[in-house]
């Protein structure tokens, strides 16, 4: 999908993707009590999978000819770990203390960066990592984690920023030979197929209004996937990235109207610290190509 260089529509539409993405993950959250995670993380890979190839249909084609299967399907596994521990978080945790969490995958990114690419991490990194690994910390504490669901949901949160981060270095290694149509299809086709091969362990029939809801957390889940890859194809990763932090708006808001969670000093203080060093992160990769 050819660039636009049209940032008021990549921002428009970064902001569209995050308040969707945040509406699928309270649809998750109101049916964690009766839904097993396996089951819809089914509905949301199966259901998102035509938007995904209407996206690639609209980009250029769908081309599924591959010879890097295996590691389609280690991204995918990774990618399936990412989306079933941000899922298990948000059974646990606060919308937006959740949010906020799945925000430190820049910091592993960095991390991740020198062994999987051989970058090295200059002193500015460095410390914005450690500014946003303190701002989880303060969140751990807001929450009173020691033991029982907030440090399980707090565990989980740093999971799966851990997990996105690998699956972004193993998609930076596909990107190599392989267009982002066709990795984007092996992920959302292989992740369905690995959660439906849990379906018989898990599987509870669900009603005809929970079903409703999952076959559209799936839809709109896909919805918000469509807007983003629409925000990245309209501007500069640099002019646009930093409206995905929107997320933690909406969820304080949805938050707040649905489960009445109203985020205290800790989590606005945590927040702050870790989207204040992804945004760091963000300005020395610009910078200095990741070397500084």
């Amino acid at each position: 999908m050819p660039l636009r260089h049209d940032p008021r529509r990549g921002a428009l539409c970064m902001l569209a993707a995050y308040a969707l993405f945040t509406v699928m993950s309270a649809m998750v959250k109101h049916l964690a009590d009766t839904m097993p995670v396996l089951e819809m993380m089914f509905f949301r890979s199966a259901f998102a999978l035509p938007v995904v190839l209407l996206i690639a249909h609209r980009g250029g084609g769908i081309v599924l000819r591959t010879r890097r299967l295996g590691g389609h399907a280690l991204r995918a596994c990774t990618g399936i770990s990412a989306q079933s521990l941000g899922f298990f978080s948000l059974t646990l945790l606060p919308l937006a203390e959740q949010s906020a969490l799945g925000y430190t995958q820049p910091l592993f990114v960095t991390l991740l960066a020198i062994p999987f690419l051989g970058e090295r991490v200059g002193a500015a990194r460095w410390a914005a990592v450690l500014a946003g690994f303190a701002g989880v910390l303060i969140i751990a504490v807001g929450q009173g984690a020691s033991f029982g669901a907030p440090a399980l949901g707090i565990a989980a949160g740093i999971a799966q920023g851990m997990f996105s981060a690998v699956t972004t270095m193993l998609v930076r290694q596909l990107s190599s030979t392989e267009s982002s149509s066709t990795i984007t299809i092996w992920q959302s086709i292989l992740m369905a197929a690995f959660a439906a091969a849990t379906l018989p362990f898990v599987w509870v029939t669900p009603s005809w209004g929970t079903l409703g809801l999952l076959i559209l957390m799936g839809l709109v889940g896909g919805a918000a996937q469509w807007l983003l890859t629409e925000a990245w194809a309209s501007a500069q990763v640099s002019a646009i990235a930093p409206y995905s932090y929107a997320g933690l708006l909406w969820a304080a808001l949805l938050g707040w109207l649905v489960w009445g969670d109203v985020p205290g000093p800790a989590m606005g203080l945590g927040a702050l610290l870790i989207v204040g060093a992804g945004l760091a992160i963000l300005r020395t990769e610009r910078g200095g190509k990741g070397k500084v």
